[in-house]
C-alpha cells in the first residue's frame, strides 16, 4: 500500500471522526415531538405541511423515522417559536414536553389521509392568506437528518426570515446517522419521483410563486428532479436556492446543461469552511463539492448567482448550515441589492459589464458576504429566498 493512500485514509479517518463528533451535539431523542398547549406570551405559531417518502412509526411523538415508505405520505405540525428565540438557532427541549416559553415545541402533529388531502390543506393555507402572501416555500434537507429535525429546521428558517406564505416540508428517508452516507444517498436518489409529484402539486395549487429551498444532499435530490422534468414543469418554478450543494462538480454541469434556463437564476449558497463538504469530498474520491468550490466565477458562468457565506458564523461546528442563520440578515441584505449599495471594482456602480463579475460584498456587522452574479444584478432571488421581504 502507498504512503499516499495511507495518508488518504488517515485524512478521511480524522475528518469522520470530526464530522462524527459535530453530528453529536444538539439532536433530538425519539418521541421528541410531544406537543403541549402550555400558553407562552410572545411565541409564534408556524403551520408546516409536510411530504415524506419516510416510513411512518410507532414510536410515540415521532411520526416518521427513517425508513423508506415505498411512496409519499403527508402529514402537518404546527410548531412554536419562543419569544426569547436566537436568530439561527433551534431550542429544543431540554425536557419533554418543552417549555414554549424558551424553547421550541410542537402544538399539534398529525398525519394526512393521502395526496388529496394534503392538496387540500395547502389551498385551505393559501386561501387564508392575503393574496399578496398566497406563496409557497419548499424546503428540503440534506444528508444526517432525523425527521424533527428538518422540520424544526425549516420553522427557524420560516420564523427568521418572517416568511409569510405557506411552508412545505419535503422530507426523504434519510436515516439521520453520520456513518449512513451511501444509504441517505441512495434514500434521495429513488425519492425523485416523488419530489416531482410534489412540486407539481405545489404549481397546480394557486399558489403566486413556487420556491424551493434545498439543503447538502437534498440539492442533488432537488438537480436530479429538475432534470428529468420537461421545460413547462420546470417553468411553473419562481426560485430555486442550493445552500451547501453536495453535488460533483462536473455532474452539476451536466445538470446545468440538461436543466437550461430557469424562470430565474439558480442561487447558490457557498462557504469554503464547510467541514462537512470536506468529508464528502474524501468520500468522493477528492472529487470537488460545488458547495466548497472556491472559483465563483466559473459556477457564475453557469447561471447561477453565487452567494459566499464563508464570514458568516454558522449555527453548526461543521459550518455546513449557514443558510440557518443567513435568513435572519434577509432584510439587510435585500435592501442593499435592491438599491445597488454595493462596491464594484473597477466599474461605475451600474449594471455589470461581463459575466462572473463579482459585485462587492454585504456587510452587517461583522458578517462579509460576497455576491457573484451571471450578468446582471438580479435582486428578486435573494428577496424570495429571504422570505419575499
Amino acid at each position: 500500500m502507498t504512503k499516499s493512500v495511507l495518508l488518504s485514509r488517515r485524512s478521511f479517518s480524522m475528518s469522520f471522526v470530526g464530522l462524527l463528533l459535530c453530528s453529536c451535539a444538539s439532536r433530538p431523542v425519539s418521541g421528541a415531538l410531544v406537543p403541549t398547549d402550555k400558553p407562552a406570551p410572545g411565541a409564534k405559531d408556524h403551520k408546516i405541511l409536510i411530504a415524506t417518502t419516510r416510513s411512518r412509526t410507532d414510536t410515540p411523538n415521532t411520526l416518521f423515522d427513517g425508513e423508506r415508505s415505498g411512496g409519499r405520505d403527508f402529514a402537518q405540525a404546527v410548531i412554536s417559536v419562543p419569544p426569547t428565540h436566537v436568530s439561527g438557532a433551534i431550542e429544543w427541549p431540554a425536557a419533554l414536553p418543552g417549555d414554549p416559553a424558551k424553547e421550541m415545541v410542537p402544538r399539534s402533529t398529525g398525519y394526512l389521509e393521502d395526496a388529496t388531502a394534503f392538496r387540500q390543506a395547502l389551498k385551505s393555507e393559501l386561501a387564508a392568506r392575503p393574496p399578496k402572501d398566497r406563496s409557497v416555500m419548499l424546503f428540503i434537507h440534506g444528508y444526517n437528518t432525523l425527521f424533527a429535525e428538518g422540520l424544526y429546521r425549516f420553522t427557524q428558517v420560516v420564523h427568521d426570515s418572517a416568511f409569510p406564505g405557506v411552508p412545505v416540508l419535503f422530507t426523504w428517508a434519510s436515516r439521520g446517522d453520520v456513518r449512513e452516507y451511501v444509504y441517505d444517498l441512495n434514500s434521495a436518489t429513488v425519492a425523485r419521483d416523488e419530489l416531482q409529484a410534489t412540486l407539481e402539486d405545489l404549481a397546480a395549487s394557486g399558489a403566486t410563486e413556487v420556491n424551493v429551498l434545498a439543503h447538502s444532499m437534498g440539492t442533488w435530490l432537488l438537480m436530479e428532479t429538475l432534470r428529468q422534468m420537461t421545460p413547462a414543469q420546470r417553468s411553473r418554478i419562481n426560485q430555486v436556492v442550493l445552500a451547501a450543494p453536495d453535488i460533483d462538480l462536473d455532474v452539476f454541469k451536466d445538470q446545468m446543461q440538461r436543466i437550461g434556463k430557469l424562470k430565474s437564476p439558480l442561487i447558490l449558497l457557498l462557504s469554503r469552511d464547510d467541514r462537512a463538504l470536506g468529508v464528502s469530498r474524501l468520500i468522493a474520491g477528492g472529487k470537488a463539492r460545488v458547495g466548497g468550490y472556491d472559483d465563483d466565477a466559473a459556477l457564475a458562468k453557469l447561471g447561477a448567482v453565487v452567494v459566499d457565506l464563508t464570514d458568516l458564523q454558522g449555527p453548526d461546528a461543521a459550518n455546513h448550515s449557514k443558510f440557518a442563520a443567513l435568513a435572519a440578515i434577509a432584510p439587510q441584505l435585500s435592501s442593499v441589492l435592491g438599491q445597488n449599495k454595493l462596491d464594484v471594482p473597477n466599474g461605475d456602480g451600474g449594471a455589470l459589464a461581463s459575466t462572473g463579475r463579482t459585485l462587492g460584498s454585504f456587510v452587517t456587522g461583522t458578517v462579509n458576504i460576497a455576491v457573484t452574479l451571471p450578468v446582471t444584478l438580479v435582486t428578486t432571488p435573494v428577496e424570495i429566498v429571504m422570505g419575499g421581504r
